[in-house]
C-alpha cells in the first residue's frame, strides 16, 4: 500500500489527538493510502525530538517551515493555536501540500477568506477541524433533520459550555489575549463547534445579536497581573435563512460543564435533542404518536449508526473523542487521495467565521447584524 506521510504542526492536547488518529486510521478503516507519521513540529528542537520519540514520529524539528518545506512530507496538519494559522497556511499552499487546520481557521474573517481563497485557487485538498459534529449520533441527527422526519425546523437551542477558565486561580495564556481586533475567546473557542453544527443541521444564519461578557477580568501572567481581553462566555438570538429562530450559549466558566456542547431541534412534526456529556445517543420526539405514547425516546448509538461499526459491534458500548478525530482522519486522507471536496472544507470554516464575526459586530454596536 502507497503511504502518505503526515506532518503535524503542534503537539498540545490536540496533536496528541491527531497523532492518535493518524497512528490508528489505516487499522479502522480501510484508506487506499497508509498513513505515517512522517515528522512533528513545535517551538523547541529538544521538546519536538522528545514528543516525537514519545509518541512515536520518526522526525522532529523546531521549525515548522522546515516541516512544510520538507520533500518527505505529503501533507500537513495545523494543530497549533488559531493566531498561527494564516503563515502555515500560506506556507502550505505555496508548498502544494494537502492542509488539514484545526478550528477556528483564522483570528478575523478577513483572515479566513484570504486562506480560503489561496487552497481554492491553488487547488488544494482543505479541511478544518470541527470533530465534535462528526459522533455517530450526531450525523444521525443530520439524517433525521434532512429527511424531514421532524418535519420543518421552526426553533433551534444550542450551548457549548464548559468549566476550564472558571477557577481564578488559572494564570492567563494565548486563549486570554487579543492578537488582532477581532479574535474571539469563548465565541472563538467553543461557541465556533456549535456555530459550524447548527450550519451542518439546521442552515445558512440569516442575522443574530450578541451579547458577551468578560466575567474575569484579570489572571496571573508571566509579570503580574494581566488583563483578560476577550469574552468568557455569552449569547446569540439567530435567524436562520429557512424561517427558523434559535440560539446559542457559550462559555469557558460554566461550573461543572465539562463538554456541555447539546442541541434541541424542533420540528413541526416532532424534536431531537442531544448532550456531547452522553455522545452515544440521541432522544427522538415523534409528535404523531398517540398521546399515551409521546415523549422522548433515547436511541442507543450501534452498528446501524454513521461510522460506528469501524470501531465496535455492540450496541451501547460506545465510541469516544479519538474516534471522532479518526473519523475525521479518514476524511481527510478520502479528499487528499481523490481530490474530491469532503465537507467542512476552508470554505465551511469561513462560513463559522462570519457568524463569529458578525457576533462580535453585534456586541460592539448592540444591535441585530445580517450575516
Amino acid at each position: 500500500m502507497k503511504q502518505l506521510r503526515i506532518g503535524l504542526i503542534g503537539a498540545g492536547y490536540m496533536g496528541k489527538a491527531h497523532t492518535i488518529a493518524y497512528q490508528s486510521v489505516g487499522a479502522i478503516f480501510e484508506t487506499a493510502y497508509r498513513p505515517v507519521c512522517e515528522m512533528i513540529a513545535t517551538s523547541h528542537h529538544d521538546g519536538a525530538a522528545d514528543v516525537a520519540r514519545r509518541w512515536g514520529w520518526a522526525r522532529s524539528t523546531g521549525d515548522w517551515r522546515e516541516l512544510v518545506d520538507d520533500p518527505g512530507v505529503d501533507l500537513v496538519v495545523i494543530a497549533s493555536p488559531p493566531r498561527t494559522h494564516l503563515p502555515m497556511v500560506m506556507a502550505c499552499v505555496g508548498a502544494r501540500k494537502p492542509i488539514f487546520c484545526e478550528k477556528p481557521l483564522g483570528t478575523s474573517v478577513a483572515e479566513s477568506l484570504a486562506m480560503t481563497e489561496a487552497v481554492e485557487q491553488a487547488r488544494v485538498p482543505n479541511m478544518v477541524g470541527f470533530n465534535y459534529i462528526r459522533t455517530p449520533a450526531s450525523q444521525l441527527a443530520r439524517q433525521i433533520v434532512a429527511s424531514g422526519e421532524i418535519g420543518e425546523v421552526i426553533q433551534v437551542t444550542a450551548e457549548h459550555v464548559e468549566d476550564y477558565l472558571h477557577d481564578p486561580a488559572l494564570p492567563s495564556s494565548w486563549r486570554t489575549r487579543v492578537a488582532t481586533g477581532t479574535e474571539a475567546g469563548a465565541l472563538g473557542d467553543v461557541a465556533s463547534h456549535i456555530i459550524n453544527a447548527c450550519l451542518r443541521l439546521v442552515g445558512p444564519i440569516e442575522s443574530l445579536v450578541a451579547d458577551t461578557t468578560i466575567v474575569q477580568t484579570h489572571r496571573d501572567g508571566p509579570h503580574g497581573p494581566e488583563a483578560v481581553e476577550n469574552d468568557d462566555q455569552g449569547q446569540m438570538l439567530l435567524r436562520f435563512a429557512n424561517g427558523a429562530t434559535g440560539s446559542i450559549s457559550f462559555s469557558r466558566m460554566a461550573a461543572g460543564r465539562k463538554m456541555g456542547y447539546t442541541y434541541r431541534i424542533t420540528g413541526t412534526r416532532g424534536a431531537i435533542f442531544f448532550d456531547q456529556e452522553d455522545q452515544n445517543a440521541l432522544w427522538l420526539y415523534d409528535a404523531s404518536r398517540e398521546p399515551a405514547r409521546r415523549g422522548f425516546q433515547k436511541l442507543l448509538m450501534g452498528p446501524a449508526h454513521p461510522d460506528y461499526l469501524a470501531f465496535n459491534q455492540g450496541v451501547g458500548h460506545g465510541t469516544g473523542y479519538n474516534e471522532q478525530i479518526a473519523i475525521e482522519a479518514r476524511d481527510f486522507l478520502h479528499a487528499v487521495t481523490t481530490g474530491e471536496a469532503v465537507w467542512p472544507t476552508f470554505r465551511d470554516g469561513y462560513e463559522v467565521d462570519k457568524v463569529i464575526a458578525a457576533a462580535l459586530v453585534s456586541n460592539q454596536d448592540r444591535c441585530w447584524v445580517t450575516v
